[in-house]
């Protein structure tokens, strides 16, 4: 009998009556994984030395981007338009040692070319605001967070 995998519940979701979304990954080969989500998303995991997967760093890092450019959507949509460009670079070395990543370093692209100087440094102070006030991946990576792990065998 296949052990049935047992997601893990995350409140993801932002609206208070839904479900939370579930989350989970099931393995698929070794030290490859599938990670799912009960909204019908996938994303490969794997070791860097395979192709086509992320590796959990790097999912890490792009949950930081993402989380940091979602959370300056609106004022840049405002501000640019809805159909503006942005990219956001993330990166940072790991520390073998300790095992971590001590240092994330983000760099967010947007033309900001049409703005004058002053709408220009409005515009970034509200987004960084934003971002601080608002980017629950970087409040919880700077503020730090209890991890539990429960091991369940079956029989």
């Amino acid at each position: 009998m296949t052990a049935q995998p047992v997601p893990a519940t995350a409140a993801v979701s932002s609206d208070a009556d839904a479900a939370p979304t579930e989350l989970w990954v099931e393995r698929t080969g070794t030290r490859t994984y599938t990670g799912r989500s009960s909204r019908g998303a996938e994303v490969l995991i794997g070791p860097s030395s395979e192709a086509g997967v992320f590796t959990p760093g790097e999912l890490l890092k792009i949950a930081l981007a993402g989380c940091s450019g979602m959370t300056a959507d609106a004022a840049f949509a405002r501000r640019l338009g809805p159909g503006y460009a942005a990219t956001v670079h993330v990166s940072g070395p790991s520390d073998e040692i300790e095992d971590r990543y001590p240092l994330l370093t983000e760099e967010l692209v947007v033309d900001l070319s049409g703005l004058e100087p002053d709408a220009r440094e409005r515009l970034l102070t509200v987004v960084q605001r934003a971002i601080d006030k608002h980017c629950t991946v970087a409040r919880t990576l700077t503020a730090g967070a209890t991890v539990e792990l429960t091991l369940a065998g079956t029989r």
